[in-house]
């Protein structure tokens, strides 16, 4: 199929397949539009693998010049989004999605054998970067946007049920709007609701503190800020609650920061972010020290398990014992790492169920969001909640780079194949060999 006429590498046919993964997942790489514009470009061919569930239908990409299929036998570049299921994965492919197995993680790799065994090329987005090492290819700030969305939704509900009436019982979840901007407009109408009956006194002053500054903290704080909100800086806050400051009609906001999270273990040191990035052993959190001051916390922060912890389980039992009540009442984990930097995520949810409650005393969980308990919205595919938005930015990001990824001579080496750098560093497996940046994960894979 990949074979070279006359010497001249003949132009690969793409192939977008259908998600399977969950019934949530309605994302695309490519859109319909975008699609259109790489094949008027590149004359090459384009299958869409059919699908019950895509945002965008058949019908669509058909008039983009696609043609419909029952699977990816047809396709040479097979474009997805998250993982394709062993049995389904064909020999000879060249394959782009989110492997999840860069990090040696172990229920992947029968996966990564698998594309290895076949002979494929395996590229994941993650790694799709430039000379410096920023990421070109995501989903935006979309996570962070559906996150805030969905707790603010949860939290209306629970405070419902315990007969807490708020503007926020008006809050649907992400995936009831058909788009942010439906659903900024709508929080807007809730806000200014806000504005004029403000919270009830138990919920006063409600502070959010949001861990993370980067795109999905920026996704989450645009969601927030269709409220009335005020930004009070992580060495206000405290004060700022414990003197009873603010008022019943406005949201106030934290950003933490590395250096608001994290402090020097020796007493003498001063926080110094490189040497927080390369030697976290040498730090320990100080974020639990901010507990008693949020009502609702948001965790956008990257992390791997070198890094402390900032919300841990005996923290939130030392938080309960300070008296009848706390403040606390709900997280929402965007990051969702289990058994990580918020250590009471201790599995992931889905859109069906997408929380459970925290009993912080007994280091305990209960299913769903209602009735006593610390709410934990620990959703970990929360792009796929607006398919609209996530799908049309992350092909916008990606349409560049699809030409080269079609007019590539794959049967050549990965160095004189053609393919843009940015692409060459995220091969993981090229015709069924490690590349060498990831030659590391033959040590999972034996395991």
């Amino acid at each position: 199929m990949n074979a070279a006429i006359g010497g001249i590498e003949k132009m690969k046919r793409l192939l977008i397949r259908a998600e399977d993964k969950n019934r949530w997942e309605r994302r695309s790489p490519v859109v319909p539009a975008d699609l259109a514009a790489i094949l008027r470009d590149t004359g090459a061919r384009a299958f869409v693998e059919k699908s019950g569930k895509r945002f965008f239908s058949e019908d669509q990409y058909e008039a983009a010049g696609a043609v419909s299929c029952e699977d990816m036998t047809e396709g040479d570049v097979i474009l997805g989004v998250k993982e394709i299921p062993i049995e389904k994965l064909l020999e000879g492919k060249t394959y782009l999605f989110f492997s999840h197995t860069i990090k040696g993680q172990a229920g992947n790799m029968p996966l990564l054998q698998k594309i290895i065994d076949s002979g494929s090329t395996l590229i994941d987005y993650e790694k799709i970067t430039d000379e410096n090492g920023r990421r070109l290819i995501y989903f935006g700030p979309y996570a962070g946007d559906a996150g805030a969305i969905d707790i603010l939704s949860l939290m209306g509900e629970h405070w419902t049920d315990k007969g807490i009436e708020t503007p926020l019982a008006r809050v649907r979840r992400a995936h009831q709007y058909d788009s942010v901007k439906a659903a900024r407009e709508h929080l807007t109408e809730i806000g200014r609701e806000i504005r004029r009956i403000g919270f009830p006194p138990e919920l006063s002053p409600f502070t959010v503190g949001i861990l993370g500054y980067g795109n999905v903290s920026g996704g989450a704080q645009q969601i927030f800020d269709c409220l009335p909100t005020e930004r009070i800086a992580a060495d206000e806050i405290n004060a700022f609650v414990s003197e009873g400051r603010g008022d019943r009609h406005t949201v106030y906001v934290t950003v933490f920061k590395e250096q608001d999270l994290v402090k020097p273990i020796a007493a003498e040191a001063a926080f110094d972010l490189q040497d927080y990035f390369d030697h976290p052993e040498r730090y320990e959190s100080r974020f639990e020290g901010f507990l008693p001051s949020f009502t609702l916390l948001v965790n956008a922060v990257y992390w791997e398990k070198r890094y402390p912890r900032f919300v841990t389980w005996a923290g939130l039992k030392r938080l309960a014992e300070t008296g009848p009540t706390i403040k606390l009442s709900g997280i929402a984990d965007i990051t969702c790492d289990t058994f990580g930097s918020i250590e009471c995520n201790v599995k992931s949810t889905d859109s069906d169920m997408p929380a459970y409650r925290v009993d912080p005393v007994a280091g305990t969980t209960h299913d769903g969001h209602l009735g006593d308990g610390i709410v934990l919205l620990a959703v970990d595919n929360l792009p796929c909640e607006l398919p609209n938005d996530s799908s049309s930015f992350f092909s916008n990001q990606l349409k560049p780079f699809v030409p080269g990824l079609l007019k590539a001579d794959y049967h050549s080496t990965l160095e004189s194949s053609g393919l843009p750098p940015e692409i060459k560093r995220a091969v993981i497996v090229y015709n069924g060999r490690l590349t060498r940046a990831y030659e590391y994960l033959n040590a999972h894979l034996k395991k």
